[in-house]
């Protein structure tokens, strides 16, 4: 198989979740089919990023289309014009594009991954133009590519209900997480990376994700205002400014916390993983999620979640997970209140059904079902 790969979506460090996803599936691919002639489509920004990704493999090319992704306009209207070309060029036998949209008019069979239905089920996530044009462009790339990849069986229905494309046309395939999150580091390298962003040993809650509205991250500040006369802990919050970063800094001020609450843009893999290993919460307060990888994160380095029944995370988090309902600021202090009580005997209960949870997920069955939906793409011309 020649496969070529869009990669125009992946800015590194900027898209999230789907970064995530795509890299792992990569790797997977690579390391169960180490013969998969691959081809891949470059930006402006991921060309390096890629290229020292998969050193050593012998069956990588790089197309560099010189687009910058940081230019949205430019991404979407190159997607489109130069692509086609590109592919048709590079002879590939399909065309898979984790992003959610692909060059609409395109030689060969194409597979698309699509993570979720945010935009129509969140339109305060995006200004206008976006989306009008996200509507537009998904719209397009799901009637147009031959099968649909998506990351939980949620999304699946999603997908199905609002762009009308048969459950048989579209592949579920449930992300997973690394081993390092569960791997304890080296005390030495815990004890730095945690004193290096100011924390030391001193007790923490932790929230992560960009600031999209939907995410709900001022809940995470909020109920941590309340509880914060009652717990010696510190709150850090992880993730891009986004269009609900107003609201965030709002209940940061309003929370009258000084040092306590501790504002994170971006953190290297290393201090991400520090940081789940040792909070004793993390708090998900998100009512929408195509996937939800920060559970599983969380729940693979063994630490309690708080989280909402809501979208894909009961799939993701099943019994092991303290629900709370979308919103209620009142439900959330009281999980949060209940599993900071809990004694060493209750921590050990939990961290071991989390672990055994997590083992359910695995990124080498995820690449192997993109496999087949790459083969069935093909075979179905």
């Amino acid at each position: 198989m020649r496969l070529g790969i869009n990669t125009l979506f992946l800015i590194p460090g900027e898209v999230g979740g789907s970064e995530t996803y795509f890299r792992e599936v990569l790797l997977a691919l690579l390391a169960l089919h180490p013969g998969l002639e691959i081809v891949f489509f470059t930006n402006a920004e991921n060309d390096a990023y890629l290229k020292e990704l998969v050193a050593g493999h012998p069956h990588a090319e790089f197309v560099p289309t010189g687009i910058r992704a940081m230019n949205r306009f430019e991404r979407i209207i190159k997607e489109q014009v130069n692509m086609p070309r590109l592919v048709r060029r590079a002879a590939t036998d399909v065309l898979w594009s984790p992003g959610y949209t692909c060059p609409v008019f395109c030689h060969c069979p194409q597979v698309t991954t699509i993570h979720d239905m945010q935009y129509k089920r969140h339109t305060d996530d995006f200004t206008l133009p976006a989306l009008i044009v996200t509507r537009i462009l998904v719209g397009l790339s799901a009637r147009r590519s031959t099968r649909l990849i998506a990351v939980s069986h949620f999304s699946a229905t999603e997908i199905n209900h609002f762009l009308k494309i048969p459950m048989e046309h579209i592949h579920a395939t449930p992300s997973a997480t690394d081993p390092c999150f569960s791997t304890p580091l080296d005390e030495a390298e815990r004890r730095k990376r945690l004193e290096n962003l100011g924390l030391g040993d001193r007790p923490f809650l932790l929230a992560v994700s960009n600031t999209y509205p939907h995410k709900q991250m001022h809940l995470a500040v909020e109920a941590f205002a309340a509880l914060k006369d009652e717990i010696p802990h510190t709150l850090v919050v992880v993730g891009q400014p986004r269009l609900g970063e107003p609201r965030v800094e709002s209940a940061i001020a309003d929370a009258n916390a000084g040092d306590r609450i501790l504002r994170i843009n971006y953190l290297d893999r290393g201090d991400l993983i520090a940081l789940y290993q040792n909070a004793d919460v993390f708090v998900f307060p998100s009512v929408y999620e195509g996937f939800g990888l920060p559970v599983l994160e969380a729940l693979s380095a063994g630490t309690p979640v708080v989280s909402t029944r809501s979208a894909s995370i009961p799939e993701v988090g099943g019994d092991c997970v303290a629900y709370f309902e979308p919103g209620a600021l009142d439900g959330l202090v009281v999980q949060l209140r209940e599993i900071l009580a809990w004694d060493e005997t209750q921590k050990r209960v939990f961290s071991d059904a989390a672990r055994i949870h997590v083992g359910g997920f695995n990124w080498q069955r995820t690449a192997r079902q993109t496999m087949t939906c790459f083969e069935e793409a093909i075979a179905a011309g």
